[in-house]
């Protein structure tokens, strides 16, 4: 049995993962006369905060336009996430789950879309996730992973585009924007810094860090002094402006970048948008989605 991952072939050997079996009923498996059932699945991190998920809503009616009357469904990823929202009557699934789900109910075919930004840690587990579900019984036969935002040299150039394009128009020249990422001890951190270039490409006074990598906020903070900058916007580089977005970044603890840019003399705005609330942002993981769905 095959996987296809990106444009590659894979080879899975037999993993022991019986999810697929899980809090389900029996399904009488594929037949090989059967019609194929394709179906779509959106997997982010997920969100609590209350309207921050209006950006998932934005890419699901583009994902919706491209592809009417198709099944769309959704996964988090969090489990902290899942649990919260189930405590306040929304059930999330998992990746593993809504694909066992969608197994047992006949889908021979699905594509995974990662709305995730870089290629790091938990896009890596949902790729391992679909590559031991695939062709097991009682699952899809071929599921296709999508990218995540951020992995192609033109990702990169027409998402920092479309964010600085989405930056309020009230900015003057002689203001800073700081596009605030999560950061990872994962390879992938490489795609912020990755993100700056780009983004100076375009403007000199726009600023990448992370919240848990690498630039930090201390490396935005020293460009922005270098740059005698006094006032800064502040944009989170991530699909959502969630719980990172109104605590670590505009939150009033002594330790949110708007705090420790404020003890240092630099005015912020804080910008509650999410990446996936940008269109030209969503048409780049739709076009990721077209590439996976064309293997199917």
């Amino acid at each position: 049995m095959f996987l296809q991952v990106r444009g590659k072939s894979v080879r899975i050997l037999p993993l022991v993962l019986v999810l697929c079996l899980l809090s389900l009923p029996a399904w009488a498996g594929h037949s090989k006369e059967a019609p194929a059932k394709v179906g779509i699945l959106l997997v982010t991190f997920g969100t609590s905060v209350a309207g921050a998920d209006k950006g998932y809503a934005q890419v699901e009616k583009m994902v919706r336009e491209a592809y009417p009357g198709m099944e769309v469904r959704w996964a988090y990823t969090s489990r902290i996430i899942r649990h919260k929202l189930a405590k306040q009557g929304r059930v999330l699934d998992s990746p593993a789950l809504a694909l066992a789900r969608m197994g047992d109910e006949g889908f021979t075919a699905v594509a995974v879309q990662s709305l995730h930004m870089i290629p790091g840690e938990e896009y890596e587990d949902l790729v391992s996730v679909a590559r031991a579900m695939a062709g097991q019984s009682e699952c899809p036969e071929k599921i296709v992973v999508g990218d995540p935002l951020l992995v192609h040299p033109a990702d990169l150039e027409r998402a920092a585009e479309a964010m600085l394009d989405s930056v309020p128009k009230e900015r003057k020249p002689g203001d800073a924007v700081v596009f605030m990422g999560h950061g990872t001890p994962h390879l992938a951190n490489v795609f912020y810094p990755a993100m700056q270039v780009e983004f100076w490409k375009k403007d000199p006074n726009a600023i990448v860090g992370t919240v848990e990598g690498s630039p930090s906020v201390d490396d935005v903070l020293a460009q922005l002094k270098a740059r005698k900058l006094r006032k800064a916007y502040l944009v989170p580089l991530m699909s959502v402006a969630g719980d990172h977005a109104h605590n670590d970044m505009a939150g009033e603890e002594p330790d949110s970048w708007a705090s420790v840019l404020k003890r240092a003399g630099i005015a912020t705005v804080p910008v509650f948008r999410g990446a996936a609330e940008i269109e030209a942002v969503g048409r780049i993981w739709l076009d990721h989605l077209r590439a996976a769905m064309e293997t199917l």
